[in-house]
């Protein structure tokens, strides 16, 4: 499914014919998925083909998981190294790319780890972490985080030492960008209450831009993300004096965010 929907993204409008010959599928299969995510609204179904739902449309966390896989879990590894030793609070935002990160962090057991994140937190659970709070919330079913003004709430009465966050896009003209404007506006509240912020970002989304914005790029310490990412918008994020790391990772066949 999410090569089908990374091919409507580049053609926007295709017949479901070709859609089979592209994927390797049975025509039944391509029939299926289009039904499938039609009725997610991540398509629109067409007489004989399938158009885009729009630049709008968010992939659905579980169909996110397996995507630029190499290089979110070496972007993971090296926000890690940038944290530092001893006791210390972080948050992190929901996301594939923030839970490459918690899986690199198996290893601590001294660290205060603060979340709206469901999946986050049950992922922190599994791995034994001892000291986790979740804020509650709205529970939006598309990326699993829990926004508004209780997860808000949540955020303002406390302080962490870094906020490592994710987002759907990252440029100098439009900022960290997410697709929904209200787990936007929970994701600042959360990166207001950290010393030090880290954005993990893979190399496709440097230079996009989604719906609503979370922060400012001045406002970031340090952006990690892997050498796919576009030169020139790399160099334009470091102009604005935010320190950029670049990670090589193995190449990745997956389709585009």
């Amino acid at each position: 499914m999410v090569a089908l929907l990374a091919i409507l993204r580049d053609r926007d409008e295709i017949q479901l014919r070709e859609l089979a010959d592209l994927l390797g599928a049975s025509a039944a299969t391509i029939r299926r998925d289009v039904a499938a995510l039609a009725d997610q609204g991540l398509l629109i179904r067409t007489h004989g083909g399938a158009r885009s739902a729009g630049v709008g449309a968010e992939l659905p966390v579980n169909l996110r998981d397996g995507r630029h896989r190499p290089a979110k879990a070496a972007i993971a590894r090296a926000a890690v190294s940038e944290l530092p030793l001893g006791k210390h609070a972080i948050s992190l935002t929901g996301g594939t790319t923030t839970a490459e990160v918690l899986r690199a962090l198996h290893h601590r057991r001294d660290l205060t780890i603060v979340t709206n994140s469901v999946g986050i937190a049950l992922e922190a659970a599994h791995q034994g972490q001892q000291r986790v709070l979740i804020a509650g919330g709205v529970l939006r079913p598309s990326s699993l985080e829990l926004v508004g003004s209780l997860a808000e709430a949540t955020f303002k009465q406390i302080n962490v030492g870094t906020a490592i966050v994710g987002c759907d896009g990252l440029s100098v003209q439009g900022g960290l960008t997410t697709h929904d404007d209200i787990e936007a506006a929970t994701n600042h509240t959360m990166l207001e209450r950290a010393s030090r912020i880290i954005a993990v970002v893979d190399g496709s989304k440097i230079g996009k831009v989604t719906l609503a914005r979370l922060a400012d790029v001045a406002d970031i310490d340090l952006v990690v993300t892997d050498d796919t990412a576009d030169p020139v918008e790399v160099e334009r994020i470091r102009a604005l004096g935010v320190q950029v790391k670049l990670v090589h990772t193995p190449g990745d066949d997956a389709p585009e965010d």
